[in-house]
């Protein structure tokens, strides 16, 4: 049996270490990943700064981590699209209620996956440029196509040369945050499906973001933005807009009621969490961002109340149990990675080999980063 290791979380606030890990056979619809490369994610630095403000249900020690690149090496007695050998990314889900926390964490060597969040990774592309997908391509489309969130109609075709034929003259998407790891593939996702895309981005930014599809992007930090986006809009039907990133609601929500759109898909808080002080009890950080979560979205639903707008928080592992999970990791995905029809971004940083460089990593994030996305290499 494989000799298996991971960097834990052996307590509230602590570092990540490293220490020996059990190693899991899969169940029936499931593969065992030899992991060459992991992410890091926001997640991860919050549930280590808040404790148990999040992810309550993770034990200690707990293996954090979302993303993961590497090899199979076991597969369950149903599975039929993997074989052992096969170079795969896939959506480690084992921070979520109701999962294997210990086996299907990503930050360790061997990670247990369901066969239904993974995807072939084609020869073109690296370990580490696949990394940066699962959570940020799962959350971008939980938030586009779930029925909850914008509902917007899934991406046509997986042949080769098919791609979504367009909607109606004007359909658009807005896309709050397109350099970001959720936004640069909700950009892709949309146009995939035949909408127009609007988004928004750092003026250094704007360039790599109309690459990955969106018509016009707009500098998020100029006093007139809003108003900026609401004249190109003018008269053109709006499918929903996605906010992306710290303070994104609002702004967000100012475009819908400007635009008549009646759906907001919101991927961030309104205040950074990921950014708290690790330390136990309540501090003046901890308080104010509270009250800011708590007022600010307060405040939020009312205005969209007053305007008939549905705004909800997206959670990326939703696809876990509806449509779009077998849509997007089996259907679409594979087949658009393996004919170049779609990027993965935002573009990898690699920080380190080894799992001692996962708390590298999350402290290099709560540094900030902008259009990347942290690996480690394993």
């Amino acid at each position: 049996m494989p000799i298996n290791s991971a960097a834990v979380l052996p307590a509230h606030h602590a570092d990540f270490i490293v220490q020996p890990a059990r190693y899991t056979p899969p169940g029936p619809h499931e593969l065992v990943v030899r992991n060459r490369a992991v992410a890091v994610n926001p997640l991860d630095a919050i549930k280590q700064s808040t404790g148990d403000l999040m992810f309550r249900w993770l034990p200690y020690p707990s293996v954090l981590g979302e993303d993961v690149a590497g090899e199979v090496v076991e597969v369950g007695s149903d599975v039929t699209r993997f074989r052992v050998g096969d170079r795969v990314v896939a959506y480690a889900v084992g921070m979520e209620k109701e999962r294997n926390h210990e086996s299907e964490g990503a930050f360790q060597l061997f990670t247990v996956v369901s066969d239904q969040l993974a995807a072939p990774i084609p020869a073109s592309l690296s370990f580490v440029e696949a990394a940066v997908l699962p959570l940020a391509i799962s959350t971008a489309a939980s938030a586009l196509f779930q029925d909850d969130q914008l509902g917007l109609r899934h991406p046509v075709g997986s042949a080769t040369g098919v791609s979504a034929a367009p909607l109606a003259e004007g359909a658009t998407v807005v896309v709050w945050g397109g350099s970001t790891s959720v936004g640069s593939n909700a950009v892709q996702l949309a146009v995939a499906a035949g909408y127009r895309v609007i988004s928004t981005a750092s003026p250094r930014n704007h360039e790599r973001v109309r690459h990955l599809g969106a018509s016009d992007v707009f500098d998020y930090a100029s006093p007139t933005v809003v108003r900026d986006i609401a004249a190109l809009l003018a008269g053109i039907p709006v499918a929903g807009v996605l906010a992306v990133g710290t303070g994104s609601a609002e702004p967000a929500v100012a475009i819908a009621v400007a635009t008549g759109a009646k759906r907001v898909a919101l991927a961030s808080p309104s205040v950074s969490l990921e950014s708290l002080p690790r330390r136990r009890g309540l501090s003046l950080a901890l308080v104010k961002s509270g009250l800011g979560l708590v007022g600010g979205n307060t405040a939020l639903q009312a205005r969209c109340r007053v305007h008939g707008i549905r705004a909800r928080f997206v959670w990326g592992s939703s696809l876990m149990n509806n449509e779009v999970g077998p849509m997007l990791w089996e259907r679409f995905l594979p087949a658009a990675l393996a004919e170049g029809r779609y990027a993965a971004a935002p573009e990898p940083r690699v920080i380190g080999e080894g799992l001692d460089q996962v708390q590298v990593a999350i402290d290099t994030l709560r540094r900030g980063v902008s259009a990347q996305k942290l690996v480690v290499m394993l």
